[in-house]
Parts: structure tokens; sequence; C-alpha cells
């Protein structure tokens, strides 16, 4: 049989997430072929003359730039070997729910999540560190730091200590740049195009926030910067100036988002009352005097009759807002109100909350009596997980607003509408998003992102038994589902007698995932520069027989499927059933409602199995690499093409 040669390089081999780099590059050569060599290379010569760099001489270009920024842009759209495991045993009412919590440094995740995820994010909300000097700052230098994470088991059980960023720090602000530059860029990957983004930031990095967001999502898609009263009193220990407000930057993916608006409140109806039995209810109303002078709009200035007192009446100085006509004819609808008693001076026009539509235009000022306080944020966790275990959580009444905004309008309850928080800190977006489903019976669902951070050992927290952050985030959201479940229980106790828990408890609850290493060894392979790149993937081929002979028990089989089908696009809300038609090896279907796959990782795939796949052409299939020989391997690409995957 004639075998052709394989061809590729080493990461063609490697259990890897995405590589955006590789894609960016793809995308660029599918759209412009002539700026690449007959090699495949990019010819950046040929691309400055498209971009004609004489047009603008390269000292007068605005740009914002810092230390480390081009390496933070590399290390965003490098691949990450790393996996997520499934933990049960942390994990509530997982088989009724699509929500995740996962334990993990961020930027290694959302690399995870970004081809699974990909565009289908509606609602990304993050409350970073404010870098006051007091606050951590991730470090995204894993030459060390990683091997710290992966290999030290007490790292993930007892949490990862991470250093603040000082302002002694000669590179204080880069560090804090190239933290968030690095983590907005995949997170921008994840939006829909009729996706927003709410960032909580204070007035120490708003500018430096604001100029790259307007480098990674655009300066056009730039919306708000929303002003949150976060308190209600100043402090008098302040040095020059009490801060009572915090910053929500807002930008959208794309100009697909048209229009923004929010549900009306009870407090926005709270204006409206009936005081003479309107048969079309509640009214507010505004005076019918215009604010323009009777000499600027002589002909909106006339005499009109008071229906009650029949006394004839003229505004001494303004003019009305409408014409004659059109003050007939709202008369003659009974528009007008004169007064409990009907000798007011002057009429109001009624403005019926029936006629007013739906929703809101909504503002930039978001007041505490609306959102709620820093201290009600506290509160909140003191009642649910105990007292100053979390220092400066957001209220989720502030939250709920931002999850409103973003899906108001032409939302679908149909669509997923995920709402994603990748520094979930204590869980305040998980909460939020509980409670709302909660008040309408919706479906909104949400994915947290919390790195297991040390808690100092002297903190009131790690007395009361949480060694890390993490653990803040998922106990929080825990106890908010126990007290709904309770609530759901008093208020309609035949969903838990009659046989339909099921249905009562629907949504509530999350799965819980960790970052670890990955379980393919494989990883730790390092290519010998001295050698070609063809015998250097012939010695990976050596390393993975050799290092991966007893890679699945029955321990790890369900790590390997979750690495596996992530790296392959499937995203954490996949189901498996096995197939009985294969008698020699045992296949599993794996689906996540979009995409599906044949899988199987016996060590073995047998040629009946193989020979299957001749007339079944049009499934996908996963196995492992090492489970084929040249021949099987050969048929299976001939029979299934890019159908076909060996890990």
């Amino acid at each position: 049989m004639n075998k052709h040669k394989e061809m590729g390089n080493i990461n063609d081999y490697m259990p890897l997430s995405n590589d955006w780099n590789k894609e960016r590059l793809e995308t660029l050569k599918k759209l412009f072929p002539d700026l690449f060599t007959n090699e495949g290379k990019l010819n950046i010569n040929e691309l400055k003359k498209v971009v004609d760099p004489e047009s603008i001489s390269e000292t007068e270009r605005y740009e914002f730039r810092w230390f480390g920024k081009s390496a933070a842009k590399r290390k965003a759209f490098s691949p990450s070997n790393a996996t997520l495991v499934f933990d049960e045993k942390r994990s509530v009412n997982p088989t009724e729910t699509d929500n995740l919590i996962i334990e993990g440094e961020n930027l290694e995740v959302l690399k995870l999540l970004s081809t699974a995820y990909r565009e289908k994010v509606k609602c990304i909300y993050i409350d970073p560190p404010y870098n006051t000097g007091k606050d951590f700052v991730y470090s995204d230098n894993y030459s060390q730091d990683k091997k710290a994470y992966w290999e030290d088991a007490g790292v993930t059980e007892e949490g990862l200590k991470i250093d603040t960023n000082t302002e002694t720090d000669g590179r204080y602000h880069s560090n804090w740049l190239n933290m968030m530059y690095s983590r907005l860029l995949i997170a921008r990957q994840l939006l829909r195009e009729d996706g927003v983004i709410f960032i909580s930031i204070d007035d120490n990095e708003v500018h430096h926030l604001r100029k790259i967001c307007d480098e990674i999502f655009g300066e056009e898609n730039f919306i708000s910067d929303i002003i949150w009263e976060k308190r209600y009193g100043r402090s008098n220990d302040a040095r020059l100036m009490a801060s009572v407000i915090d910053h929500i930057i807002l930008y959208r993916k794309s100009e697909e988002v048209q229009i923004l608006r929010e549900p009306r409140s009870e407090e926005n109806n709270g204006i409206y009352s009936n005081p003479d039995n309107d048969p079309r209810g509640n009214w507010t109303s505004v005076s019918f005097a215009s604010q323009r002078t009777k000499d600027q709009r002589p002909n909106l200035a006339y005499k009109i009759t008071n229906p009650f007192t029949y006394e004839e009446v003229e505004h001494p100085t303004n003019a009305w807002k409408f014409s004659k006509e059109k003050y007939d004819e709202l008369s003659a609808d009974n528009r007008f109100y004169w007064g409990k008693d009907g000798t007011q001076k002057f009429p109001r026009i009624k403005r019926f909350l029936s006629e007013l539509p739906e929703d809101l235009v909504p503002v930039n000022l978001w007041k505490f009596q609306d959102v709620g306080t820093g201290d009600e944020g506290t509160k909140e966790v003191n009642e649910l997980v105990g007292k100053d275990i979390f220092s400066y959580p957001k209220p989720s009444r502030l939250i709920k607003r931002i999850i409103n905004l973003a899906l108001a309008h032409n939302f679908d309850e149909s669509e997923e509408n995920i709402i994603l928080d990748f520094f979930g800190g204590s869980g305040s977006t998980g909460q939020a998003v509980f409670e709302l489903n909660k008040e309408d019976d919706g479906n909104r669902k949400f994915i947290l992102v919390q790195i297991p951070e040390a808690i100092d050992n002297k903190s009131e927290a790690f007395r009361a038994g949480y060694k890390k952050i993490s653990d803040i985030t998922i106990e929080r959201n825990k106890r908010v589902v126990e007290r709904i479940i309770e609530e759901k229980k008093k208020e309609q106790p035949d969903l838990f007698t009659n046989g339909h828990k099921e249905d009562a408890i629907k949504g509530l609850g999350f799965k819980v995932f960790k970052l670890v290493k990955s379980n393919f060894p494989r990883v730790e392979f390092a290519p010998d520069p001295e050698k070609t790149t063809e015998e250097n993937i012939e010695l990976l081929k050596k390393y993975i027989r050799d290092k991966e002979a007893q890679l699945i028990t029955a321990f790890n089989r369900d790590e390997l499927v979750t690495e596996i089908l992530i790296k392959n696009g499937f995203t954490l809300n996949y189901t498996l059933t096995k197939q009985a038609e294969f008698k020699k090896n045992e296949i599993f279907f794996a689906t996540d409602g979009e995409k599906e796959t044949l899988i199987c990782l016996d060590i073995s795939i047998d040629m009946e199995t193989v020979e299957y796949f001749k007339k079944h052409n049009t499934q996908k299939f996963i196995c492992l690499e090492r489970a084929l020989d040249t021949t099987k391997k050969w048929n299976l690409k001939h029979y299934l093409a890019d159908k076909f995957t060996a890990f």
C-alpha cells in the first residue's frame, strides 16, 4: 500500500488550545495571499507597501506603549497546553446546570475556552485588581510560576501566593497593563458580535484602561464611562479628596449593538399614580406651560378655560407647549389634570404608564439608591459566608443592572445568554445570575474564573476554613443555591413532592472545574535544536510511545476525554453515550449540542473499527495517536479526511 510521508511540526502532535497567532496569519493569507512568499511566510515588505508607512512619520504616529506590551500580546495569542478537570465533589447539582466555576489562572483558562466559547458570550463583567499598590497582579512569566503551579500539589490545595504590585516597583503601571492587555485580547474573541463588556475600575488606572480598550475593541465601540456612586458618605481620613465613585467602562464588540435599553424598575414606575381614578391607569404629569416666552412663541399664547371653574386662564409670561387645536384634542381626551379639586392655576399633561415603552434609555450615573453600595456588597457576603471573609465585593444589585442592560434589547430566551466573569472574586456575578433567573424564570448562564489565590493565615477567612479565594467563590454560590431552593420549597411545595424535583432545581447549580497540567506527558518534550523538524518529530513519536504507554486508567479516562474535547472545540457541558454497535472497541458519542464526534481512548484501534468508517465517512472520529499503526492511520485519514483526529 502506498503511504504518503507525514509532514507537519511539533505542535501538530501537542495537546494545545487554539493557536490564535497561527489563525490570524491564516486569515490574513486567505484575504491577501499576495502578501505571502511561495514558502507561505508573511512578506513584511509587501505588507508595508499596503499600509504606506511614509504617509505618517514614525515619530508622529499616536500609539500607547509601555514596557512588555509586545510580549503580553504574544503570550495572549500563544496556545495553552494545560487542561481542565471536573471537580464533582465541589460541584452543586451538576447534572441540572450549565453554569461553570473554574478554579485557575485566568489567562490559561481563557485560552482553553477560546475555541469552544468563541463568540458565544453575551456579556462580560470583570472587577479586576485596581492597582492601588495593595492589589496583586497576575504574573505571566510562567517559566518558574508554571512549574510551581503544576508540580506543587499544595499550590492548588492550599492556594497560590501572589505578590502585591507595589508603587515602588519601577514597572508599577506596566505590570498592571500587561496583565489586563493579554486577558482582554483573548476575552474579545469570546464575545458575540452583539456582546458587550463592562469593567469596574477606579481613578487610578481608568485612563490607561480606556486606552488599551480603545486599541482592543476599537475607539468607535466605546459606549460609556458609567459612574457608580459606591458610597453615600465621605471618608474624612482622605488626604486630598474622598472618593465616593467608581468607573464602569462599557464597550461593545461591534456595531451590531445599535441600541441599549434597560427594563423599567419598580422605582421607575413609583412616580406614577392615579389620583383621579382615570380608567387608563397610573400616570404622571408635566406642565402644559412652555419654557418659551410669549414673545418667542406668540402663536402658542392663547386663553384656555378651566373645565371645573369655567375661568379663562392665560399664563402671564410663558407660551403653552402646543397649539390651540392640540390643546382641544388633549382636553377632549381628558389628558389634563387641574388638581385634586380642579382649582390648580395651570393645567398639567398626563403621561400614562401604560402608554410608555417597557424599557428605558440608560444613563451613565448609577446612584447608590438604585444599585447599592460597597457596604451593601459586604453585607451580602457576610450574610452568606460569614463576617469579614472578603473585602470590597460588588453588590449583586449593581451586577444585576449590568446584566439587564446587556441583555434587555432584543433579549431572546432561546439563545444561550452567557455571562462571563474571569476575575470571579467572591462570586457576586453568580449570585446576580441566580437571583435574576429566579425573578423572571430566565435561563441566563454564567462562567466564573478565579485563581486559587492563597488566603492570609491570619485572616478571618482562613480561621473560618477558607484556604483560597476560589473556596469563597464556590461556597458563596453554593449557599445562594441552597437559599433559593429553600425559598422555592416554601413558595411552590408541590414541585418537590410530586416527582418534579428536577424541574424545581433546573439551572440551580454549577459545575466546578480546575486548571491542571495536561494529562499527556508529551508536553514535557523538549525538541533538540541541533536536529531537523523531521528528526524531532520522530523523537517526539518515540517519546509518546515510551511515556504514554500507561496513559489511560479508569481514574483519569474522564479527564482525558475532557482535555481532548475542549481542545477540539467542545464546551464543558458535553455529554457522552456509549455506542453499542462497536464490538472490538469502546467508543462514545460526544456532543455539546452543536459539535459532535465519536471518540475512543482504547490503546489499540481494531481493523474492524477502521473499516466501519469506510462506509460511515460523514462522522467525526477522535482516537489516540499511539492506538494506530501506520496502515490504520493512513486508512482513517483516507476515509474521513479532516473529520479524523489522532490525539
